[in-house]
């Protein structure tokens, strides 16, 4: 291999970065799909004239979104220097 990994430090690499990706996926879609189920009763909660399932839907996702590309981009970092591919600046 091109990269020096032998093909059992390949697979492991591939198999750490394969469960955070999954991970990542299943995170996004609680935040995408599953929080916005309870939108509707949240709505009966009003902050300064917004109901709050709004505040969840509209800017919380958002948030969690952003939140979780930074957390993803440290953990694969973490994953390439201990496999010793990552990209030297």
């Amino acid at each position: 291999m091109s990269n020096g990994l032998t093909p059992e430090r390949a697979e492991a690499h591939w198999g750490k970065t394969r469960a955070l990706m999954w991970r990542v996926l299943a995170i996004w879609f609680f935040f995408g799909f599953v929080i916005h189920l309870f939108a509707r009763p949240l709505n009966e909660i009003v902050i300064l004239g917004f109901p709050l399932g709004f505040y969840f839907a509209a800017q919380g996702s958002l948030i969690a979104f952003v939140i979780l590309i930074f957390w993803y981009a440290a953990k694969q970092n973490r994953i390439d220097e201990e496999f010793n591919v990552d990209e030297e600046l």
